[in-house]
């Protein structure tokens, strides 16, 4: 509240009560003079507006006012007015006491305190987000996790040498005469480019010829022997029908012989067949044997062919040598198992058809089998034959009962295709 307020309270205050006053004095006395009314001085300044940190101003208590002395005796009224004027002004600027502080009572609706302006708030600072923490790789199993192969350290290039000045060659001098044991070894050397399996494996021959299994061991162990196994070649077989070889084909010593050439060949040719040539004064017949057709298959056909003559070596060679020129492609090694019991009957062509036969197919190699008495003159033609695609194995007077290993090596003793 103002000054200007309390000015008003305090006069309008003092005004009654010195009215009241008078009035009782007046009954109790004689009537007084009312003095006129003061007026109030010129208003002052309005003072500056409370602090709004400030605390608002309590409630201004009612200034007292002294009473007025009673006088009976009235003063002057211009006088009196105007000291009691100037005393009340007076004291309402001295005499103004100001209450302790009580409870504040509840301000007026009227009049309503400025609320004191916030202060400013510093702007908070947004909290921090935290960082996102890096996502967690899956570590590999330890289990399935292998060791990293070391990286190859890089290898410097070496600067490459000079290459020195080669000097002049030596001329070679001249390779020695091998000797025996040399040659045997240069001869049990397989063939290049020969397989290192037989042509027909062993379960397929116990299963169509199982007759045949001792003689195809035998001949697969001849061959490992002379360095053969694995060989590649067609085989034929040549069967003498002159008259004096009536009783090797009743024993059955043609038979065997057929029935061991084939387990040869079951080694040698991937289609394990043997051509069979039949000769006398001419070509008799041919036929083959097979695994699947090969029991009594000599005698069968040696008993078709009717009548037996002489001995004509060169008419066998010429249609061996036609019927694998027919069959076989150009180049493939050949073995004929030339069988007889004599001497040709006509030397010269003979001799002529094998060195034909040297020149023209190097790769045909007649290997003889002699059956009868060593000592036999008649076997000296072979014992002279030298044409170098020929050789010959005596097979003595009883061939039937020749081992298959003997057979073997005799017939195997220098063929290398």
């Amino acid at each position: 509240m103002g000054i200007l307020t309390l000015l008003r309270n305090a006069f309008g205050r003092s005004r009654k009560e010195r009215a009241a006053q008078t009035e009782g004095a007046t009954q109790e006395t004689a009537p007084a003079v009312t003095a006129p009314e003061p007026k109030l001085p010129s208003q002052p300044a309005a003072p500056a507006e409370p602090d709004p940190s400030e605390p608002p101003a309590q409630p201004e208590a009612t200034p007292q006012v002294p009473e007025p002395r009673s006088e009976s005796t009235p003063a002057p009224a211009a006088a009196s007015t105007s000291a009691d004027e100037h005393d009340l002004v007076k004291a309402a600027f001295t005499n103004i006491t100001v209450p302790k502080p009580t409870d504040p009572e509840p301000e007026p609706q009227s009049e309503a305190a400025p609320e004191p302006a916030a202060e400013p708030q510093p702007e908070a600072k947004p909290d921090p987000q935290p960082e996102p923490k890096p996502k967690a790789e899956p570590q590999p199993d330890p289990k399935t996790e292998t060791a990293p192969e070391p990286a190859a350290e890089p290898q410097s290039e070496a600067e490459p040498e000079p290459a020195p000045t080669p000097a002049p060659a030596p001329e070679p001098a001249p390779d020695p005469a091998p000797t025996e044991g040399e040659a045997e070894a240069t001869k049990a050397t397989p063939p290049e480019g020969t397989a290192q399996k037989p042509a027909t494996s062993a379960a397929r021959l116990r299963s169509q010829a199982p007759g045949l299994t001792t003689a195809y061991k035998a001949a697969g162990a001849a061959l490992k022997k002379h360095g053969l196994t694995g060989t590649r070649a067609r085989v034929h077989l040549v069967l003498d029908r002159s008259a004096s070889m009536r009783a090797y084909f009743k024993d059955g010593s043609a038979q065997a012989l057929a029935e061991q050439t084939l387990a040869l060949a079951a080694h040698l040719d991937p289609e394990a067949a043997v051509h069979v040539t039949f000769f006398s004064t001419e070509v008799d017949g041919t036929g083959e044997l097979t695994l699947a057709d090969h029991e009594n298959k000599i005698d069968e056909l040696h008993g078709a062919l009717g009548r037996m003559g002489r001995t004509a070596y060169h008419a066998a060679v010429e249609a061996v040598l036609a019927h694998h020129a027919e069959q076989a492609p150009p180049g493939t090694p050949a073995l004929v198992v030339f069988q007889t019991d004599g001497a040709p009957d006509a030397k010269t062509p003979a001799t002529q058809s094998l060195t034909d036969a040297a020149a023209n197919h190097p790769n045909v190699h007649f290997s003889f089998v002699a059956f009868g008495d060593p000592e036999n003159k008649a076997f000296d033609y072979l014992r002279r034959l030298k044409t170098g695609n020929a050789s010959h194995f005596l097979a003595g007077e009883t061939p039937k009962e020749l081992t298959d290993k003997e057979l073997y090596e005799g017939v195997l003793a220098t063929w290398r295709p």
